[in-house]
């Protein structure tokens, strides 16, 4: 059939586009392109800002993207999933969770490119702008295929008696009670590493509670920023922290009087402080530092099927062997600091649970409270 007048006029009108596009783009300079660049990443912090999202988030919203950028020195919508695989694999190889985080962080950015700049970008610079995360790299979170089981509760009551056991003759023995204490907390009260380490001495309120508990600066979600919420010490991690502030928090180098101290202090301090030959509040022991220690008495001391630990899989330990031993979903989630009952149930993945106990069981607690009704209308 051939082509009718209307034909001719809408390919001539999309001949004209295209070559005023091409026009456009030929143009335009390099240095209007980085600059147009530059206001799209400044306009992405504007909008998320507007969205709530904390300070300390927006900066790390956009890092992912100006590292690779400056990598290959071009602009964004300039790059290929070529390059963003070339890169990853190469300079910028990090852990999985590391780049899951940067790739997820990268495709959210091209995605506003997309619906607020695609046509611009386009007419300016002649450039489709098209995410480099494709269907080949996205990740898949760890979580939706990955099974984290943490040992049983029987060999977490042996892992903690032999660690505790070789306290004493420990090479340092105040460093090791100090990382005993705090693999012990960690099991207790479901925190994470990052968070326990950040924990002041003024931040111990031995006074909430039944038992007592501490501020924590938890992880936000969805980029919301730190969240403080308090943690649960329950009656052995009150005697446990109770005992450690007592005997062991005063042999460290600092001062154990400032309520700004850490509650868990390095024992290194760096050589510009020492040189004061003052009291100072200290340093506080990182993350990273507890995660080495803690696998090291994972590796001496812990028996059965699991043999690596780290702090995260005490955190899954601890609302596993809490709801295995009663504790409803609602008060893990209320352990954990979680703000979904939906991130708990995948701590839970490796319960065991049996619905036919808990069957009798609600049928006797049913049955206790119609004795009860019963009684109260006599």
């Amino acid at each position: 059939m051939p082509p009718t007048r209307a034909d001719r006029v809408i390919e001539d009108g999309l001949a004209e586009v295209v070559t005023l596009g091409r026009r456009n783009a030929a143009g335009a300079s390099e240095a209007e392109e980085r600059d147009f660049f530059a206001d799209t990443i400044a306009e992405y912090q504007w909008a998320r800002d507007a969205a709530g999202l904390a300070p300390s988030t927006l900066d790390h919203l956009v890092q992912p993207v100006l590292e690779v950028c400056d990598h290959y020195d071009v602009v964004a919508w300039r790059l290929t999933p070529r390059m963003l695989d070339r890169y990853l694999a190469g300079p910028g190889k990090r852990a999985s969770s590391t780049l899951r985080g940067k790739l997820m962080r990268l495709d959210h950015y091209f995605a506003f490119l997309e619906q607020r700049y695609a046509g611009e970008i386009f007419r300016r610079f002649g450039v489709a702008v098209e995410s480099p995360v494709d269907d080949f790299n996205r990740p898949v979170h760890r979580g939706d295929f990955g099974l984290r089981v943490p040992p049983s509760q029987r060999a977490m009551r042996e892992f903690f008696a032999r660690w505790r056991d070789s306290l004493e003759s420990a090479r340092k023995a105040v460093v090791a009670r100090r990382d005993y204490v705090m693999g012990k907390i960690v099991y207790i009260s479901g925190v994470r590493a990052a968070e326990l380490c950040g924990v002041k001495l003024c931040e111990v309120h031995w006074e909430s509670g039944q038992w007592g508990r501490f501020l924590v600066h938890g992880k936000g979600a969805r980029r919301s920023g730190p969240r403080q919420r308090l943690a649960y010490l329950f009656e052995e991690g009150r005697d446990l922290l109770w005992w450690y502030v007592e005997e062991v928090r005063g042999e460290f180098a600092d001062d154990p009087e400032d309520p700004a101290a850490p509650l868990f202090p390095s024992e290194r301090i760096p050589r510009a402080i020492s040189a004061l030959n003052v009291a100072t509040g200290g340093l506080a022991v990182t993350p990273s530092t507890f995660r080495r220690a803690l696998r090291h008495a994972g590796t001496r001391f812990l028996t059965g099927p699991v043999t690596e630990l780290y702090p995260h899989l005490l955190r899954h330990a601890c609302a596993t062997h809490n709801y295995e031993r009663g504790m409803g979903l609602w008060e893990v989630q209320k352990l954990l600091g979680h703000e979904r009952p939906t991130t708990t149930v995948q701590y839970l993945s490796a319960a065991h649970a049996d619905p036919e106990r808990a069957s009798l069981a609600a049928s006797s607690r049913a049955v206790q409270r119609l004795h009860v009704d019963q009684g109260n209308l006599r």
